[in-house]
């Protein structure tokens, strides 16, 4: 049985899906001190004997690719999947430095709409002519022809806020569960290009931007989601309540 986790690590993300299949998927970090050793030690636990490990960063903001670097010491991250980008900041933390290294390295897979990789969304076998079934991960967002994905594009490597650069991330095997992650999506980001795709029906939403009001799904996509479950992050007490009140009643 897949195994899909989020932790618990403040205003931050961190998931992974222990796949049914030989594939194992960290999405996001943000490994604080107090607790950084635990979450990495059920990672290693976790992974143990799986021959495929990917680590999917949805945007190199601090409260996603926080402690990355002890990731990498811990699980050495040799699948690195991002949208592609040039992001710079003033403010180069050790993780900012290490995302880059990953993200402009050959480990590095570019991720956009409709991407395949083995074993991302393709099966096949490897290099010892063993059959390894995909990971059931496929890519909704970004379009890269989108003008308002390249206006994002661009405000992000100019000014450092790559909120808007997030991957629309699906995960759905056979017929089991299906669940979207949103990274950081904004609200006013996603109204502007609720028309130029449509979403899936899905059975867990792990709402964008932590749960945040400013992170709220457009009302369009939600009905066409029509989602079982919608997760909350760690967002402020009165910005959860103001996300339910107005898109969950």
């Amino acid at each position: 049985m897949t195994k899909i986790k989020s932790f618990a690590v403040g205003t931050g993300d961190m998931f992974y899906i222990n796949h049914i299949s030989s594939n194992f998927t960290v999405i996001d970090c943000n490994l604080k001190s107090d607790r950084k050793a635990e979450i990495m030690d059920e990672i290693c636990k976790e992974s143990e004997g799986k021959e495929i490990s990917r680590f999917i960063s949805t945007h190199p903001d601090e409260d996603h690719i926080h402690g990355i670097e002890y990731f990498n010491e811990r699980k050495s991250i040799i699948n690195f999947y991002c949208v592609e980008n040039k992001v710079v900041k003033d403010d180069e933390t050790e993780s900012f430095v290490k995302y880059c290294e990953l993200r402009d390295s050959s480990k590095a897979y570019y991720l956009y709409k409709g991407c395949s990789r083995k074993w991302m969304n393709e099966s096949g076998t490897d290099n010892k002519g063993t059959y390894i079934r995909c990971a059931g991960i496929n890519i909704l967002w970004p379009v890269l022809d989108n003008e308002k994905f390249k206006e994002a594009l661009m405000e992000a490597n100019d000014n450092g806020r790559p909120n808007n650069i997030s991957p629309i991330i699906k995960y759905s095997v056979n017929a089991g569960v299906t669940v979207l992650w949103f990274g950081d999506l904004e609200h006013e980001f996603m109204e502007s290009i609720q028309d130029d795709i449509s979403m899936p029906k899905a059975d867990i939403i792990f709402a964008p931007h932590h749960g945040r009001l400013s992170g709220a799904v457009p009302q369009k996509w939600l009905e066409q989601i029509d989602p079982k479950v919608i997760i909350l992050g760690e967002a402020p007490s009165e910005e959860l309540r103001l996300w339910k009140d107005k898109q969950l009643n």
